[in-house]
């Protein structure tokens, strides 16, 4: 299973379409994770036409998204648990408040947005996950989107680009 991880896309504020270099992950992608903050509606049903969308939302999401996603959400992958939530709020670091979201839980991977740094931390459990931004980098060098596979094993990966058009 190969699944496409975003999050911060902000569209139409940040951009009015989908970056080619994340069209071109999102072709043989089987699943897409959107960590929150998509803005619209419109980003979901733009999405969902590559493959099937699970996600939470962010703190800029319009009432629409609300309806459709909660902030936290545990998918199961055979042995694999996957926790995403968008890790805003007040105190502490965004990976802080995102951990503290599945302090109860017994999860693998813990996938989260919000600063728009990539993150990914593999020395303890859970994996920390951030897939940074395909929209807004900020202060990053490129903007970027998350891989992850799951076959026997599982691997995960970064891709970065320079272009959001």
């Amino acid at each position: 299973m190969k699944m496409i991880v975003i999050s911060d896309t902000h569209m139409p504020k940040m951009a009015k379409k989908i970056p080619e270099a994340l069209k071109k992950g999102l072709t043989d992608a089987d699943l897409i994770l959107h960590a929150g903050d998509w803005q619209t509606a419109e980003v979901y049903d733009e999405l969902r036409k590559y493959a099937p969308v699970e996600g939470v939302t962010g703190n800029i999401d319009e009432e629409g998204l609300h309806k459709l996603f909660d902030r936290k959400k545990i998918l199961h992958f055979g042995e694999v648990k996957i926790g995403i939530t968008h890790g805003d709020g007040k105190g502490k670091t965004t990976e802080k408040r995102a951990m503290d979201v599945f302090k109860d839980d017994d999860i693998d991977i813990l996938i989260y947005g919000h600063s728009h740094i990539p993150v990914l931390k593999t020395n303890d459990k859970p994996i920390l996950f951030n897939p940074g931004s395909p929209t807004d980098k900020r202060r990053q060098q490129h903007y970027s989107y998350g891989v992850i596979e799951i076959e026997k094993t599982v691997s995960i990966e970064h891709v970065f680009f320079d272009n959001k058009e």
